[in-house]
């Protein structure tokens, strides 16, 4: 499940970094007390932050900066709410900033760049971002921005540079965990727990706090370590008992160490509180597993509903749909979606999507191809090691199959509750 998974990571960070700005511009110190332990204390914040914003705007409805600052946070509001209408609200907010202020407008196309991020139009959001680096060459966010959109184009040399910048500008959360990204992409897992401890280390609210532990949960999980996994969940969960990500990490310990139904209730209520395509998805996925048919087809039938809307709201995300697709068994979906998000940009996620597509369509020869250069950062991927190896099976290359599939269960046993079993059983034909 973790294919779907990395990019909220850079939609995550993103809105963290702007929402730690926003706040910071529009605090007068007379706002309410930070959320206490067992609040939704992101929600709060951001909530904060829109009311804040609102209320000065009602004062001076002219202030482009604000303007910029009510967009921002809606992005972020979209995000933790998984309501794609705030898309629109923050289009409106972003757009009336730079009504107000055409010309150097730093604030306003960093929001238009996030907003593009969010709605997966990496090629805009590198526009934008670059449009805000000529306003504001300075300032980290900037290259936060920039280096998500870089990232996701599949340029990774160029995000590297983005990173570095804004390590240089301002070392702190938004910036370490976009290194630790990057590192986790070139396969340097021990530097990217280190750029992750350094940001939980630096940060400065609870929000903050909370998105180090899931992150670095991640980390741990993706690399076959439940324990500590479990371990950093459960100490965001201790600060905020209601975070979504947190909760959703939790799920996937139970699922991981055989709790189907634990696993199942905490899905339950997340996607009734964050209805987003990733949890709906994994919902659906466990719930198949669980011999569940009936109730796994109206999670994505439920998935399909919410896709049209963030369609609708300006959001393409083909690599989502060519996954989803893959999991239905319905190869040529899976197939078309992939290949047109291939041609919008190079990302290893997306080789990976297409190599497996290609698979299930029975064109081997060219899937090995893009499973080779998904596999060629060096990420320790357990899902991109199973499909290569699934792709090298299918083509009687036995001993390199081998190989990829007992890489992928050592990197991670537990990487899909669908593959992982899949995995295993074909490392036993082979052998």
């Amino acid at each position: 499940m973790n294919r779907r998974k990395i990019i909220a990571v850079l939609a995550i960070t993103a809105g963290a970094a702007l929402l730690a700005t926003t706040a910071t511009a529009l605090s007068r110190g007379d706002d309410p007390a930070p959320a206490a332990s067992g609040a939704a204390v992101v929600r709060s914040d951001v909530q904060r932050t829109i009311s804040a914003a609102q209320d000065r705007l009602k004062r001076v409805p002219g202030d482009a900066a604000t303007w910029a600052q009510l967009g921002s946070a809606y992005v972020e509001q979209a995000r933790i709410t998984g309501d794609p209408t705030y898309y629109a609200k923050a289009q409106g907010a972003l757009d009336t900033s730079l009504q107000h202020k055409p010309e150097s407008n730093g604030p306003a196309h960093l929001g238009l760049g996030a907003l593009a991020n969010a709605r997966h139009d990496f090629a805009a959001a590198r526009d934008q971002a670059e449009l805000a680096r000529d306003a504001l060459p300075d300032t980290a966010e900037v290259y936060g921005v920039l280096a998500d959109a870089l990232t996701q184009l599949g340029e990774a040399d160029e995000a590297r540079a983005a990173v570095q910048r804004m390590l240089d500008l301002e070392p702190g959360v938004p910036a370490f965990t976009r290194a630790a990204y990057d590192f986790e992409q070139r396969g340097d897992v021990d530097a990217a727990r280190q750029a992750l401890t350094r940001a939980l280390d630096a940060s400065p609210s609870p929000a903050d706090s909370l998105f180090c532990r899931y992150h670095l949960g991640e980390l741990a999980f993706d690399n076959g370590d439940l324990d500590e996994a479990a371990a950093q969940y459960e100490q965001g969960l201790q600060i905020d008992p209601l975070d979504p990500a947190l909760l959703q990490g939790r799920a996937k310990i139970a699922a991981a160490r055989g709790d189907l139904a634990d696993a199942l209730t905490i899905y339950a209520d997340l996607v009734t509180r964050v209805p987003s395509p990733q949890y709906l998805h994994e919902n659906a996925v466990l719930l198949g597993v669980a011999g569940r048919t009936e109730d796994a087809a109206r999670q994505f039938d439920l998935l399909a509903q919410q896709e049209r809307l963030l369609a609708a709201a300006g959001s393409t995300d083909e690599l989502a749909t060519s996954i989803v697709a893959a999991d239905r068994g319905d190869p040529t979906t899976a197939l078309a979606a992939a290949e047109r998000e291939w041609n919008r940009r190079q990302h290893p996620l997306v080789a990976d999507a297409l190599a497996w597509a290609l698979h299930l369509a029975g064109r081997d020869a060219e899937a090995i191809g893009h499973a080779d250069r998904a596999a060629a950062t060096g990420w320790r991927n357990a899902t991109f090691a199973f499909h290569r190896g699934m792709i090298l099976r299918a083509l009687g290359r036995t001993a390199e199959a081998a190989d990829a599939l007992g890489s992928a269960l050592k990197t991670n046993p537990h990487f899909s509750p669908v593959d992982a079993p899949a995995a295993r059983s074909a490392l036993d034909g082979l052998r």
